[in-house]
């Protein structure tokens, strides 16, 4: 079921669907909550989902300036749950959505029984990291938002699932058309501007779920097992010959670790 409510004077879009242990989906960068299609037909049966586009993304209206950083993000989490009455969830994102859950679980540790990431990390960006978005950013400003996402989106993928499903590939770079330039800008500011959240591993008190594809290159599997033994409690699963985008291309084996993880938190 599709609904909306007001934050911060703008409308905001989110679906709910299934019963009981509630979890909430948090898609990354350039997607929105379509890219959990194959989870929620999944899932729905065990518990209820709350799958929301983060502003900007899919019908959501975009924040003010002011609210634009990945705790901003959070804080939106929050009022999206209390707008559902709902006092505690699972909160699992990918790729940015992994960020925006650890600054939730910061801010808000106290309505989590469970967080975890899928294609995500704890650390900041490095220098590197923080070079290559500004680069993004530029030409982004200079030639817009379709020849940007050609050119990284296929980076996302492993390099077998980009062979044998080239069409797949394409969907979501068509998908990013509906993007605003100003919005995935936005987003790259915030990812680049994030600090560290390992003490938030180091500190929780609830499960974390870590999914790593093993051809992973946005988040390398090197970096996130060295996060693996930061939670007093970690589910880890490596995904073989996935990059970033499990969702699609291993979508059974990511479906089956979620229920275990959702069903044992």
């Amino acid at each position: 079921m599709e609904k909306k409510f007001q934050y911060l004077n703008t409308e905001m879009y989110y679906n709910v669907s299934g019963e009981g242990k509630a979890v909430v989906l948090l898609h990354g960068f350039a997607e929105d909550g379509n890219i959990w299609s194959e989870q929620v037909s999944f899932l729905q049966k065990y518990c209820k989902l709350i799958i929301p586009d983060l502003p900007g993304s899919g019908k959501s209206g975009m924040l003010q300036k002011d609210n634009v950083a990945i705790e901003g993000y959070a804080t939106f989490i929050n009022a999206l749950l209390e707008n559902e009455n709902i006092e505690k969830c699972i909160l699992l994102g990918h790729s940015m959505g992994g960020y925006i859950t650890l600054a939730f679980a910061e801010m808000f540790a106290q309505k989590l029984t469970a967080f975890g990431f899928v294609h995500s990390t704890a650390f900041a960006d490095n220098e590197e990291k923080k070079t290559s978005r500004q680069k993004g950013i530029k030409m982004m400003e200079e030639y817009g938002v379709f020849p940007f996402l050609k050119n990284t989106t296929p980076n996302l993928f492993s390099e077998n699932y980009k062979k044998q499903h080239p069409e797949r590939v394409s969907e979501l770079i068509e998908q990013g058309k509906n993007f605003s330039k100003e919005a995935l800008i936005q987003y790259y500011a915030a990812m680049m501007n994030r600090p560290d959240r390992t003490e938030v591993l180091k500190k929780s008190k609830v499960p974390v779920l870590f999914i790593i594809g093993s051809e992973d290159k946005a988040a390398p599997v090197d970096d996130v097992l060295k996060q693996v033994p930061l939670p007093k409690t970690s589910y880890v699963h490596i995904i073989r010959g996935v990059g970033h985008m499990s969702m699609w291309e291993e979508p059974e084996k990511l479906n089956k670790y979620l229920l275990e993880f959702i069903i044992n938190a």
